[in-house]
């Protein structure tokens, strides 16, 4: 569930930063690339949690 909400989120703040970027720019907004880019960085957040685990959580696997 939780990766569905991160999928989300990434594609929901990544459609508003495309649209809002190339409105000040003067660009056209694509709706296409703006998804792929937003689902990439969402996959990319996904994968960075899963490899980085704080310190806190690290103590207690080693300590059972």
């Amino acid at each position: 569930m939780k990766y569905i909400v991160t999928f989300f989120w990434a594609f929901a703040i990544g459609q508003a930063v495309c649209y809002l970027g190339g409105a000040l720019q003067g660009g056209v907004y694509d709706f296409q690339l703006s998804t792929i880019i937003s689902l990439a960085m969402g996959l990319l957040t996904i994968l960075i949690s899963t490899f980085v685990r704080s310190k806190q959580e690290t103590s207690k696997k080693t300590m059972h």
